[in-house]
């Protein structure tokens, strides 16, 4: 057991090594989520299951604080609401359940984080849709492959694996890592 824990952080800590050469990703989404909450525009995060639990997560580092005691910034998790999620899921599908909310709350200019850790989620796509229809920037967090929602954003960070567990390890340092730095960014 003890070679298995040791091969699984050896896996963990490659990944994230390998997470380097996104810093560039990295960097323009920090940029584009610093620009949209200086004027006077709102974050708003989706994904599935663990993504959804990400989404939630990270935008609470933006509305409460990261680190430092601040003034709130302007993020919502569009995965939290159970009445609008059942509603709109029973009256217009799954596929739906994240557009439907950007249609009624994005603004121009807002940003959109979406996580999809296989790039193939219906809901994310359709939100990431919304999004460019409604002039709203839009960052994907997912796996190695391309695909369909990653040809989508404006900014796409890969987590540099193909297996869940490892791509949402990374998605939610990645996460963090961008909350630190909007923090910085914008409380200098």
């Amino acid at each position: 057991m003890k070679n298995y824990i040791n091969n699984y952080f050896e896996a963990v800590s490659k990944n994230f090594i390998d997470f380097k050469n996104q810093s560039e990703e990295i960097i323009l989404a920090v940029d584009k989520i610093v620009y949209s909450l200086k004027s006077g525009n709102k974050i708003i995060f989706c994904g599935n299951g663990g993504s959804a639990s990400d989404a939630q997560h990270l935008a609470t580092e933006l509305i409460g604080r990261y680190k430092d005691d601040r003034d709130p910034l302007a993020a919502i998790a569009i995965t939290t609401d159970t009445s609008a999620l059942t509603a709109i899921g029973n009256d217009y599908g799954f596929d739906n359940i994240f557009s439907r909310q950007i249609e009624g709350i994005g603004k121009p200019g807002d940003t959109l984080v979406a996580i999809s850790t296989s790039g193939n989620s219906k809901n994310v796509i359709n939100a990431a849709h919304s999004a460019k229809k409604n002039g709203i920037n839009v960052i994907g967090l997912t796996g190695k492959k391309e695909s369909k929602f990653s040809e989508l954003c404006d900014i796409c960070i890969h987590a540099q694996n193909e297996k869940t567990n490892h791509i949402q390890e990374m998605h939610i340092a990645v996460g963090q890592l961008i909350c630190e730095i909007v923090e910085k960014e914008i409380f200098k």
